[in-house]
């Protein structure tokens, strides 16, 4: 039988939670701006594939592991902020690659990168892991029930497709598309300070 109260707990907590932007957001809106709407699609799978771990992991209590040992928790965390900030100098490098050369690459490896990217991404935040940690502790009853632990993941997984991909689709109107390619090297340099930021961020705190 499935929990309700529960389910409706990580879905109020969950939806506050995944519109604040972060890199995530940050990553759909420059994927849905300068590529394909299939790539931004495919970003966005990866980043709900791994809120699907998260959760996963949360409802499992395996965020105790990160409490029971604290250097493992800073590792991670400063192994994800080296990736931000790797990945933000490298878009701020990349600024001024010609739309053509972008538009040139083939089709399938675009697609595998994004959906790769949209992992990185997200696993690259170890707050992740805190945040659904906080929110299935305070949902989760003290033993779930198969319907239950579905029923959440379900939640997550919904709330994560909708929220992205609607970004995702929006921005990759051709219109948008246009304005992007017209403004190119600045958005990029923008969108890859943003993420420098958001690593540098993570790493200090």
């Amino acid at each position: 039988m499935i929990d309700s109260s529960a389910v409706a707990t990580v879905f109020t907590v969950y939806a506050v939670g995944v519109v604040i932007p972060g890199p995530n957001f940050v990553a759909v809106v420059h994927r849905a701006v300068s590529g394909k709407r299939s790539d931004a699609l495919a970003l966005v799978a990866g980043i709900v594939a791994v809120n699907l771990f998260w959760a996963t992991c949360a409802i499992l209590g395996i965020g105790v592991v990160f409490e029971a040992f604290p250097w493992l928790a800073v590792g991670v965390k400063l192994a994800g902020a080296a990736y931000l900030v790797w990945f933000g100098l490298r878009l701020i490098a990349k600024a001024q690659a010609s739309a053509i050369t972008e538009a040139r690459r083939p089709d399938a490896p675009l697609f595998r990168a994004a959906f790769l990217q949209g992992v990185a991404t997200n696993i690259a935040n170890p707050k992740s892991i805190g945040f659904y940690a906080a929110v299935f502790s305070s949902a989760a009853p003290a033993h779930v029930s198969t319907a239950t632990f579905f029923a959440m993941l379900a939640t997550v997984g919904a709330i994560g497709t909708c929220w992205y991909g609607i970004v995702g689709l929006v921005l990759s109107q051709a219109a948008i598309a246009t304005a992007y390619r017209r403004a190119k090297a600045w958005i990029d340099r923008g969108c890859g300070g943003l993420i420098v930021v958001l690593g540098i961020r993570q790493a200090l705190r």
